[in-house]
């Protein structure tokens, strides 16, 4: 089970920070991805951080965005930073069972959390 955290509202240039807390997965192994859905759009990629820690974070929302993951707890946090009303989204958690996997394709995701709103006032 995912279940993503930390959503809401917030003005531009703001900062959040989700959660996505998991259970009944072996944590560790796992690639861990965060994916947004705007309203009539794609899901797509947002980032993503494997078992040995590395790091990609899609084109549009490098140097604001970071991933990072507490294999103790089995939490990974999206911080968002210097937010744009355009990252108004669902932001959807996932889980990649194949290990260090860099996919960024939703297909390669097993497991989804429900999703957490994130509305960018102007």
């Amino acid at each position: 089970q995912l279940v993503e955290s930390g959503g809401g509202l917030v003005q531009v240039g703001d900062s959040l920070r989700l959660s996505c807390t998991t259970s009944g997965l072996l944590f560790d192994f796992y690639t861990m991805g965060w994916f947004r859905q705007a309203p009539g759009q794609d899901r797509d990629f947002v980032a993503l951080i494997t078992s040995n820690n590395n790091t990609n974070i899609g084109d549009s929302m490098k140097g604001r965005f970071t991933i990072s993951r507490d294999n103790a707890r089995h939490i990974v946090y999206l911080q968002m930073n210097s937010l744009k009303p355009e990252d108004t989204a669902v932001y959807y958690c996932a889980a990649n069972p194949k290990i260090n996997s860099v996919s960024k394709e939703r297909t390669d995701y097993s497991r989804w959390g429900q999703g957490t709103q994130v509305t960018v006032s102007s």
